[in-house]
């Protein structure tokens, strides 16, 4: 009883905090929108109903385009986006044991970027349409993320160390692909580096709509597989000895962190670091109750980002830091922190 208060203590007030950095944030930019002004149009549809609300538009058409069409979709996507990181991260943090298991030092975000890629430079398959990038992200994604477990793989174990030198050695293999398919890119080059350096500048809401789906699918699945995810804490044994299937969950956990992965890195490119930061984080605030953990991951994720996306817009103003390079600055410290402090169990 007491954890579930506490999960939903916590949970509620990062869910608060997001909604309201994310009315901060859709009022920042070259055109600056006051919050109050933010709030009054996002609520105005619900004026009838509630009768406290503003009942008569004081903005202009152009304020209400900026707020609904351009930088409300934007925001959300963000949450998006770093909410699934976030539980990737989470999920094989959990499944390696190690906090330095990540999304992208582990090259799941270099192969998913590889797919989108060939996408972009190739065209789109006529099979997979509209959602040819996220597919194919997800098919490299999930290929890397299995290449590089094989590779680490010694016998039944897998050790830390060669997991992680496996990941960055296959990770700068991809990336050299990624570099050759942006130098054969042509004219395509500038849009192509700027979408691989990550962010959310120019998302609208068919963006959203297709990373939705993939983000409602992995929280369901992560939320269901907690309590397992738990008695994986004491290894593979123990949890056996539970009568979990630790084969299946592995397979169900590497393919949904891929999925998840995947779709983030098809919308908004190479974010890097927010599995690694935002797990390790919560962790040392809830413990490491995965029932506490990720429904925490989930807001935290989602809240960072937006944070990160509102640090990109301003920093150099009226021109826009790509989103990766931020969480890059964040995390590769973050990152040889942790690489410091647990080197004698490497």
């Amino acid at each position: 009883m007491y954890q579930r208060r506490r999960t939903i203590a916590i949970s509620a007030g990062l869910f608060i905090a997001t909604i309201v950095v994310m009315v901060i944030s859709i009022g920042v930019g070259e055109s600056g929108i006051s919050a109050k002004k933010v709030f009054d149009i996002l609520t105005y549809p619900l004026s009838g109903f509630i009768p406290h609300l503003t009942q008569v538009p004081y903005w202009t058409g152009g304020e209400e385009t900026i707020v609904l069409g351009i930088r409300l979709p934007r925001i959300i996507l963000g949450a998006l986006v770093g909410s699934c990181l976030a539980l990737s991260g989470a999920a094989l943090q959990s499944l390696f044991r190690n906090p330095m298991a990540d999304p992208y030092i582990l090259g799941i975000s270099s192969g998913a970027a590889l797919g989108a890629l060939l996408v972009f430079v190739y065209g789109a398959t006529a099979f997979f349409t509209i959602y040819s990038i996220p597919v194919m992200a997800f098919i490299f994604g999930l290929g890397t993320m299995f290449l590089v477990y094989n590779v680490a793989r010694i016998g039944n174990l897998v050790p830390v160390n060669t997991l992680l030198l496996s990941g960055i050695a296959i990770s700068a293999l991809l990336s050299a692909c990624n570099s050759f398919l942006m130098f054969s890119a042509g004219h395509n080059l500038n849009a192509i580096m700027f979408w691989t350096m990550g962010g959310l500048s120019g998302r609208g809401w068919d963006y959203v709509w297709i990373m939705l789906p993939f983000t409602i699918l992995g929280i369901i699945i992560m939320m269901v597989l907690t309590r397992q995810l738990n008695a994986m804490m004491f290894g593979e044994e123990s949890a056996l000895y539970l009568g979990i299937n630790v084969e299946r969950l592995k397979k169900i956990l590497l393919i949904t962190t891929a999925l998840i992965t995947s779709a983030a890195v098809s919308v908004s490119g190479i974010i890097g670091f927010v599995g690694l930061i935002i797990p390790h984080i919560v962790r040392l605030v809830t413990g490491p109750d995965h029932r506490i953990l990720i429904p925490v991951c989930i807001f935290a994720g989602a809240l960072f980002i937006v944070i990160a996306d509102m640090i990109a817009r301003l920093i150099i103003a009226p021109s826009e830091l790509p989103l990766g390079i931020l969480t890059a600055l964040c995390g590769a410290p973050f990152f040889l922190y942790l690489l410091r402090s647990r080197k004698g169990e490497l």
